[in-house]
């Protein structure tokens, strides 16, 4: 006996012919070898549609034939470890062994995952552990020991012993022949059983290779071992996919990776090319294509999207098909954390056992799973988030109060005698609350529930051998191992949906209709992932040394340049190459070199003919495409803004009128107060404060927003503003306690080191008071030394101000009951008055003179001719208040920046130049008719503002006209559009 080789380009008829093989040897029962489980249905129905009963023969995977041939003598061998079991071998591994240098790396998972693969990938290549050196021989010895050691194996060993059965025990198999195609690489193991089979009965091997073609660079090696072994049994498949494909599909396929001197057919729509801005606008372009298709009578299950990566594609392809009402299944796994079920599973036991945080108990509460309503979980997060509580221990104390009961699944978890039984009862309720006990759970979520719960209770079952052989598993063990489980997504195969494949998958696929996604650099060809442990040149080594090893060099360029010829070749009459041209955020992604490769084969007019672009600012459908209502209803609002009256029709003639005068009207509307309650409510109001005119000068919206509405955020944060409470207060409790503390009202040069561990005390006491959030540990930290820094440069300064006057009076209200009595009819404006606080006033020891001091969290001090130009009020006004009210003659008034190069800029006097405030910036210091001016312009500013408060008269007017300062951050309320 001898093995054939069947070869040739893609769309030969190799597999045909392979098929064709199999169907005439149905009498000796014969093995054919598929490369995926999903690929055993299809190819029983593809046999079936052409007219061959199935009567006898087998189809499986390689792991399927292993099984068989290990047959009775693999039972009586020692248990086989599953993938699991496997991890938790090599984690107790890791936290045994002697790493030197290592150990840092030892902490994180990936270590052991890249340990696990290196092992894998030896014991496949049939490389003993004293065949390899240094650390990862000594790794690997250490395996072996340990699997010898609790009398097990694993099923890389199984298949190995399978391999070298064959090569040495007749009985191991029989005549019956085997075929087998779908595969390019070959491990050691499964080359040496087909070597041995092709010893003893008739062995098939479709492979699709061409020598010299670029294309096929990666399967040079497999080509020449198989061929090697065929000797003069080689079949050459001539090309024919001219016979099933349009002229420009056929050239592709001659041409891609190896350009040929025959001029490019007319392309004639066989080859389209898509270009669109972000994730999903892309996919919304291919939804648009597929919708089309679709309708014009293209059957789904004729259409393949390939894609890189499933699991980078999934959410945007949920969301984008979801929307357009395209039947779509993704054909691979996924990991058991990324589906809904697993997502909360996992996050309820990190919280519950490895110490989580806030937002992994709520993950689990939120989610169908936990039993609770969304409105009950809705308050309670939000009393938590509204404290910044975050810990696991402090969560669970505040939830427990709120509720006033524990959580029933975190209750039962913690009540569990073991882990895997923990989580075994936590997986049943989880499906109880979601579900139900009352109907069968149906639609897509519930399948993939059940998929998923199937996963799960077939990890605990391992996990609960493997503690009957090994010994206890902790909490550890087993999150780690949910994490690492995958599941296997539901419709990837079901006739009547769009398959949604990757590119190893979309190998064996035959469609009309194909699209290939991820055509932008980065994407394809993917960065390779060299091992940490096995490097190119330990490889070479190992093979040239070890004569059975088989370890192949991995090309990860030659290899995704095979992968996506295969799937340019997939589809029998139209290709659609697809790419992301722009990010989300308009910036501009470079195309693949495959994309490029693709259009130098083609005339570059005619592929630029059949290339639809679809930009960032195309954010709505032409209103005769728009595949749903609400897009047909964005389409509608878009042409009203070139034409109402057609718009209007349109809207009129399918009951959309209401709709389209709501989104015409949506940034078109009066701002003005109206509501009769309100404007009498503003009438009434006697008392303004100074901050809130000058809210009101910045933009009255923001005044109505910030004053009126007053929105809250959930999640409290370290922000200017709590600096600045604290800041405030510091210098407040310093300042004030500063005569009794030191005996002076001024920080003295000889007393500074004392006076800067008082500033300490009182920025301990202001952030115990002030900070009522529950931060971490580094919030606490970074606000602490943050503030400390500031104050600290703040405190040098006042040492070495030659300022004559000295600081006396703190935090003076006026305008409000809790003000001085002589302070608390405020400043009047003439029927109103206005309110305040004034930081600090420094006054001349010897006379009623003084200053305003005005502290600013920020970097920020406003000079005279800004404090005119935007309307900053309150230094103006204090100084009215310190003459009209406190009856201390105004010098002028001075911003003190705490941060950055503290900066004092303000409004002074110049006949204070030289013995009052000297020092300062000139152009800050005007003469008395240009100071007394511009406080009373101040003045009459207020009282405008105040005019117009109580009229209602709101308006969106940022100070500086549009667009808006980007610090403001109330746009969404006011929806004024941005620049």
């Amino acid at each position: 006996m001898a093995l054939t080789l069947l070869a040739g380009p893609a769309n030969s008829g190799k597999v045909a012919r392979l098929l064709e093989c199999y169907s005439e040897s149905l009498d000796g029962d014969p093995f054919l070898i598929v490369p995926n489980r999903s690929d055993v249905e299809r190819v029983e129905r593809e046999l079936l549609r052409g007219g061959r009963a199935l009567i006898g023969g087998s189809i499986g995977t390689f792991d399927d034939l292993f099984r068989e041939v290990g047959g009775e003598s693999s039972r009586r061998r020692r248990p086989i470890l599953t993938d699991a079991q496997r991890r938790l071998v090599v984690r107790d591994l890791v936290r045994r062994a002697q790493l030197n240098g290592l150990t840092a790396s030892a902490r994180f998972p990936g270590f052991g995952e890249a340990l696990l693969t290196t092992i894998v990938e030896l014991e496949s290549g049939l490389v003993e552990p004293d065949d390899v050196g240094g650390r990862p021989g000594s790794l690997y010895a250490a395996y072996r020991r340990e699997l010898d050691r609790l009398e097990v194996t694993d099923p890389e060993l199984e298949r190995g012993a399978a391999a070298e059965r064959v090569q040495r025990e007749l009985t191991a198999w029989g005549s019956r022949p085997i075929f087998a195609y779908g595969f390019e690489d070959l491990t050691g193991a499964q080359w040496g059983l087909l070597e041995g089979l092709a010893a003893r009965t008739a062995v098939t091997v479709s492979l699709p290779y061409e020598p010299s073609r670029a294309a096929f660079a990666s399967l040079q090696r497999t080509a020449g071992d198989l061929a090697d072994l065929a000797g003069t049994a080689i079949e050459e498949r001539q090309p024919a996919y001219a016979q099933i494909a349009p002229p420009a599909l056929a050239h592709l396929e001659r041409s891609l990776f190896s350009p040929t001197l025959e001029p490019p057919p007319p392309v004639d729509g066989a080859i389209r090319f898509l270009e669109g801005a972000g994730p999903r606008g892309v996919l919304e372009l291919v939804g648009e294509e597929i919708l089309r298709l679709l309708r014009s009578g293209v059957a789904a299950d004729e259409i393949v999207v390939v894609c890189p990566s499933l699991e980078r594609f999934r959410a945007p392809l949920d969301t984008a098909f979801g929307t357009l009402g395209i039947p779509f299944g993704l054909d691979g796994r996924a990991p058991l954390a990324r589906t809904s079920l697993g997502f909360a599973l996992v996050s309820l036991l990190r919280f519950a056992w490895l110490g989580g945080d806030r937002r992994q108990l709520y993950a689990f509460l939120r989610s169908p799973y936990s039993g609770l309503s969304r409105a009950h979980v809705d308050y309670l997060e939000g009393r938590l988030r509204g404290r910044s509580i975050s810990s696991a221990e402090r969560t669970e104390e505040e939830t427990l109060s709120l509720r006033g009961r524990a959580v029933p699944a975190l209750e039962e978890l913690r009540a569990a005698p073991t882990p895997v039984g923990g989580t075994r009862e936590l997986v049943r309720f989880m499906l109880q609350a979601a579900h139900g006990l009352e109907s069968p759970p149906v639609g897509e979520r519930a399948r993939l529930d059940l998929r998923a719960y199937e996963a799960v209770r077939q990890l605990l079952q391992e996990l609960d051998e493997w503690q009957a052989r090994a010994g206890a598993i902790d909490q550890e063990d087993v999150v780690s191992a949910l994490e690492r489980v995958s599941v296997r997504l539901p419709g990837g195969s079901e006739p009547g949906r769009v398959a949604v494949v990757d590119l190893l998958r979309a190998r064996t696929r035959r469609v009309e209709i194909a699209f290939v996604l991820g055509l932008e650099e980065g994407s394809l060809p993917r960065r390779a992932r060299p091992s940490p442990f096995l490097d190119d040149e330990a490889r070479s080594e190992l093979e040239s040394r070890v004569k059975r090893a088989r370890l192949p060099l991995p090309d990860a360029l030659a290899r995704d340049r095979y992968l996506f010829y295969t799937a340019c070749t997939r589809p029998s009459r139209r290709l659609y190459l697809v790419r992301e041209a722009a990010t989300d955020d308009g910036s501009r992604r470079e195309a693949s070199p495959f994309w490029h490769e693709v259009r130098l084969c083609l005339d570059g007019a005619d592929a630029e003919r059949w290339t639809r672009r679809r930009a960032l600012s195309s954010l709505t459908w032409p209103l005769e495409t728009a595949p749903t209502e609400r897009e047909r209803l964005r389409s509608v609002s878009e042409l009203a803004s070139r034409d109402i009256p057609a718009a209007t029709a349109i809207a009129q003639a399918n009951g959309w009128e209401r709709r389209l005068d709501r989104a015409l009207g949506a940034f078109d509307r009066p701002t003005r107060l109206t509501h009769p309650a309100i404007l009498e409510d503003l009438r009434r109001r006697t008392t303004f404060g100074v901050t809130e005119l000058e809210s009101f000068a910045t933009c009255s919206s923001l005044w109505l927003v910030d004053r009126l509405l007053d929105p809250k955020t959930i999640d409290p944060e370290v922000d200017a503003r709590l600096r600045g409470q604290v800041a405030h207060q510091t210098l407040y409790r310093f300042f004030s306690g500063l005569p009794k503390r030191l005996g002076s009202e001024r920080v003295e040069p000889g007393s500074l080191v004392e006076a800067l561990a008082f500033l300490r005390e009182c920025l301990d006491d202001a952030l115990t008071s002030q900070v009522r959030l529950e931060l971490s540990e580094l919030d606490q930290l970074e606000l602490a030394q943050g503030l400390w820094r500031d104050l600290e440069r703040f405190v040098r300064a006042e040492s070495e101000s030659e300022l004559p006057l000295v600081p006396r009076r703190f935090e003076v209200l006026f305008g409000s009951d809790r003000a001085a009595p002589e302070l608390q009819r405020g400043l009047d404006l003439g029927g109103v008055a206005l309110s305040g606080k004034i930081d600090r006033i420094d006054l001349d020891p010897f006379s009623a003179r003084g200053i305003i001091q005005d502290y600013k969290s920020g970097t920020t001090a406003h000079s005279a001719t800004r404090m005119e130009a935007e309307l900053k009020l309150q230094i103006p006004l204090y100084m009215l208040v310190l003459r009209d009210l406190i009856g201390v003659e105004p010098l002028g008034g001075l911003y003190r920046a705490l941060g950055g190069e503290q900066h004092a800029r303000g409004l002074l006097r110049e006949t204070a130049k030289d013995d009052g405030v000297p020092g300062f910036v000139a152009t800050d210091y005007l003469d008395d008719e240009a100071f007394w001016g511009q406080v009373e312009r101040a003045k009459d500013h207020a009282r405008g503002f105040v005019g117009r408060i109580r009229s209602g008269d709101v308006r969106h007017d940022p100070l500086n006209g549009f667009p808006c300062p980007s610090w403001c951050d109330r746009f969404p309320i006011c929806r004024v559009r941005r620049a």
